[in-house]
Formats: structure tokens, C-alpha cells, sequence
């Protein structure tokens, strides 16, 4: 089994959360708001600003990227539907525009119900 940890855009939760689900994948848990940045230093409203000129945009530029709001999803699936989710994150979320997200695939070794005490791929849905 594998622990996928996806990075995403906050306003394209529903399209993954959909593709997911229809995909066979519909258990994982989201967190409301994380805070990142990759390493471009563009940000749309700034951008626009530093375009036309505006002082208070060229002056939020500064040396390094302001951290974005973001959403981050947690989802653990038997190593057989692995590719499926990553495909499936990957089809809601790119807009080949800088800024998509990240998905990373961590081994993980058990997993355990802690209602029932059962372990393995059987307690993953």
C-alpha cells in the first residue's frame, strides 16, 4: 500500500474530490488550508499589478515567492490503484499553468482499524 499526498489549488477540491469517487477512490481526508509556494515568484493579482505599472504590486514583489493558499489531500490505496489515483488527481487539477500542485507516493507498511483491530489493504475502504 501506498500513502499519496497531494498539494492542490483550494477551488479544485470538488473536481478531485468527484474524480476520485467515480474512480473507485473515495476515502481520503482533506485539510482546510496549508500555505506554500514552489519556486516561481509570480502571483496572478501581484503580476497584474507589477504589468500595469502599480507601485504597491512592484513593491510586494520582494527577493522571494509569497506563500498561496493551497489544499492537501491524504489518501492511503492498495500498490493496485495507485497509478489510478495519481491519474485521477493529475486529470481534475492541471490547467498547465505554474501554481498546479504536487502529488507525492510514500511507501507505508500497515495500516490498522482502530474500531475493529483488522490490518491491511482490507481496512483501506
Amino acid at each position: 500500500m501506498k500513502t499519496i499526498i497531494a498539494i492542490l489549488r483550494i477551488h479544485t477540491m470538488n473536481r478531485t474530490k468527484e474524480a476520485l469517487s467515480k474512480a473507485g477512490l473515495p476515502s481520503f481526508t482533506a485539510t482546510g488550508q496549508v500555505y506554500g509556494r514552489g519556486k516561481g515568484k509570480w502571483d496572478a493579482e501581484v503580476m497584474e499589478g507589477v504589468k500595469n505599472n502599480q507601485p504597491e504590486a512592484i513593491a510586494l514583489l520582494g527577493p522571494e515567492p509569497r506563500l498561496r493558499l493551497h489544499r492537501m489531500i491524504t489518501l492511503t490505496v492498495p500498490d493496485s490503484k495507485v497509478k489510478t489515483a495519481v491519474q485521477e488527481i493529475m486529470n481534475a487539477n492541471r490547467t498547465d499553468a505554474p501554481g498546479d500542485g504536487k502529488i507525492f507516493v510514500l511507501p507505508n507498511s500497515e495500516a490498522i482499524s482502530i474500531r475493529t483491530g483488522e490490518s491491511g489493504d482490507s481496512v483501506l475502504d
